[in-house]
């Protein structure tokens, strides 16, 4: 019988890519994109056909068949293929790794049944395709000038929209869209957002704009069969707007026109296990793919962005105004806690705002990036500290639920009733955490409604939104939170903005550190004051003549931004400086560091520098110890020719070290 070979991407952690017979007398022809069932090892596997051929470099005696391929679903676009290849190949990683993954888990299963019931059930969607926009309001002469450049580009034209904290930008995204939408009503757009808790409120706003268009989301967060129904929906063309957050930007749009990026400094747009790829980039580089344009809003741009813009290859949109008239940025004041000591946390100065706006009905955000009651607890008699037995890291106290709890490796323990060193019985709680300023909250003002958000408080799937609706419909008085109130959230009535303990991340050892804490603090500040009553922003801190505090209470972000490019650029560091990180784990520091040595001598180069092997910060995480060896070059080609042929010496080394490299790391 006379065959066809197929080439299927299939998800393993080597060679991906493998070949298979395919009768030609069997009626089907397979088209390169779909997905097919094969036999792989014992099991039946869905992959992805990349190829169809007509020989095969494998003796055809030694091929499996392939059973059946999935024609019911529409091919996957070659475009979206070659955003696969693309990405495994910048990011050293197997084709079906990359692919596969991207793709709703209910499509990668070997029975058919969900996804023969999505498809009817999105057969039988009658949303109408009208992209007439509901409610336009008229935008300030700046958010005209950015709508319009915006909807009118052509070609692959990446913009910057700085704007600061509450300037409309999502007005403008809205009314961008409306224009691409207006030149062509089928195309598609993709809107980016960092994180799942962002996503309800951007929803309904696209949903009151336009009426009849369908909109698609995808994130973690929805349930396999929801995930399944909306990548149809983006996959088919009939979803006009696809909203999500970072694995959106894999998602099968064959008709994209117009990428969006809010929030394009957050660090959440790097994925941090499997594929450890950045939205944000791979965004760019689809758009260039697509000849589209590309926008990436931000009110605390990252440096790479803002060099980009600098450099004439990004096109700045700026909105230096609030867009509620009369509405001014919050005055920002520095507390020094070393003059104005803190009671429960909280200085006097804070404490006396806190009182004027519950008596004038305000709203106040006190935001504290440490979740859980104190960060550890301790004997004074011994010196004695809640250590994790398994992480290089302290067990949290958790009150509430009288746990320690490792943030890291999710160990719980009870809390001891003494010291387990000395019997001391007198322990006590070092530090604060957002469960403990929400008990002194309690104690001083008995008569506010506080409702604390964190990660603890939202674990159950909907309560995160239901806690920020009740902010919305004015039922909370003093709101306390973690990162998760730092961002894109618009709270009318929110005047006072207090930020506890930010000192910490002025001396870590992260090079982004001051950058990262530049933009949580001014994100954090714009809550405040956004329907323009005057509010103001109360920095607690023990160093308020720091340079970044002053960037800060000037809302500085071009000098700041200009001065941490310098510094970047004379410490050889990126943008400047492109990098790769290779990470190794085993038993024993040991292994992990005899390992990183081997592979740094086992290519000798001149086109790039590889630096010694050193512990990872936390070195030991879920009794596993972790250390890392940097590679930097300040060529990016040269350094990918590198990495290609260094990846394949290590994937041959025999070793017993887990090891995983990570291309343009985040984190060092």
């Amino acid at each position: 019988m006379a065959h066809c070979f197929l080439q299927v991407a299939l998800d393993t952690p080597l060679n991906s890519c493998f070949d298979y017979r395919w009768p030609c007398a069997s009626g089907e022809e397979p088209l390169v994109g779909q997905l097919v069932l094969v036999p792989f090892a014992r099991r039946e596997v869905v992959g992805l056909i990349v190829a169809v051929k007509d020989t095969s470099d494998v003796p055809v005696d030694k091929l499996k068949d392939a059973i059946a391929v999935r024609s019911q679903l529409a091919p996957l676009p070659e475009r979206w293929i070659a955003l696969a290849r693309f990405a495994a190949d910048y990011y050293q990683r197997p084709l079906g790794e990359v692919a596969l993954p991207g793709l709703p888990k209910n499509l990668r299963v070997p029975k058919t049944v969900a996804l023969d019931r999505a498809l009817k059930k999105l057969a039988k969607n009658d949303t109408p395709h009208d992209p007439t926009p509901s409610g336009m309001p008229v935008l300030n002469p700046a958010q005209q000038e950015a709508a319009n450049a915006i909807g009118s580009a052509a070609g692959f034209t990446p913009m910057l929209l700085y704007g600061v904290t509450g300037s409309g930008k999502t007005e403008v995204y809205l009314q961008a869209c409306a224009q691409v939408l207006g030149r062509d009503p089928d195309a598609q757009i993709l809107v980016l957002v960092p994180e799942i808790n962002l996503t309800p409120q951007l929803e309904g706003n696209i949903q009151a704009r336009f009426p009849g268009l369908m909109l698609a989301t995808l994130h973690s967060g929805l349930s396999e069969g929801e995930r399944m129904l909306h990548w149809l929906a983006a996959h088919e063309g009939k979803a006009r707007i696809v909203l999500g957050t970072r694995l959106a930007i894999l998602a099968s749009l064959p008709n994209l026109k117009l990428i969006v990026i809010d929030e394009e400094h957050d660090p959440s747009y790097k994925q941090q296990e499997g594929l450890r790829y950045s939205a944000r980039d791979l965004a760019v580089w689809r758009a260039h793919q697509l000849g589209i344009p590309i926008v990436l809003g931000s009110a605390t741009p990252s440096l790479e962005t803002w060099h980009h813009a600098g450099s004439h290859r990004y096109r700045k949109l700026e909105l230096r105004e609030r867009a509620v008239r009369d509405a001014v940025l919050p005055t920002v004041k520095l507390i020094d806690t070393e003059r104005d000591r803190v009671k429960d946390g909280l200085s006097s100065a804070v404490i006396a705002a806190l009182r004027q706006r519950l008596d004038r009905g305000e709203q106040s955000l006190l935001f504290l990036n440490r979740r859980g009651y104190a960060p550890v607890i301790s004997c004074d008699a011994c010196g004695w500290i809640s250590n994790c037995t398994r992480c290089t890291a302290f067990m949290v106290l958790h009150k509430p639920e009288h746990r320690l709890r490792c943030h890291h490796c999710s160990l719980e323990l009870r809390i001891p009733r003494h010291c387990p060193t000395c019997g001391n019985v007198d322990l006590q709680p070092l530090g604060r955490g957002t469960q403990r300023v929400e008990e002194g909250l309690a104690a001083m003002f008995p008569e506010a409604r506080i409702l604390r958000i964190d990660a603890d408080s939202t674990r159950l799937k909907g309560s995160a939104q239901a806690a920020f609706d009740a902010v919305h419909r004015g039922e909370v008085d003093i709101l306390v939170g973690t990162q998760m109130v730092a961002k894109g959230h618009d709270f009318k009535k929110l005047t006072l903005v207090g930020i506890l303990n930010p000192d910490t991340a002025l001396f870590s050892q992260d090079y982004r550190a001051s950058e990262r804490l530049f933009a949580q603090l001014m994100q954090v500040a714009g809550r405040a004051g956004r329907a323009g009553a005057a509010s103001e922003v109360l920095v607690q801190t023990r160093y308020a003549s720091h340079p970044l505090y002053g960037a800060v209470q000037r809302h500085d972000y071009d000098r700041f931004a200009g001065s941490l490019l310098e510094e970047r650029r004379q410490a050889g560091l990126p943008p400047f400086m492109y990098q790769a990180l290779l990470r190794a784990e085993a038993p024993e520091l040991a292994n992990a560091i005899a390992f990183l040595e081997a592979a740094r001598d086992c290519l000798p180069t001149e086109a790039v520098m590889i630096n010694d092997p050193i512990p990872m910060t936390m070195t030991r995480v879920h009794n596993t110890d972790r250390a890392q060896l940097l590679v930097e070059s300040p060529s990016r080609p040269a350094l990918q020719h590198f990495l290609r042929e260094w990846v394949e010496i290590l994937r041959a080394m025999k070793s017993r070290v887990r090891w995983s490299l990570e291309v343009d790391p985040i984190d060092i």
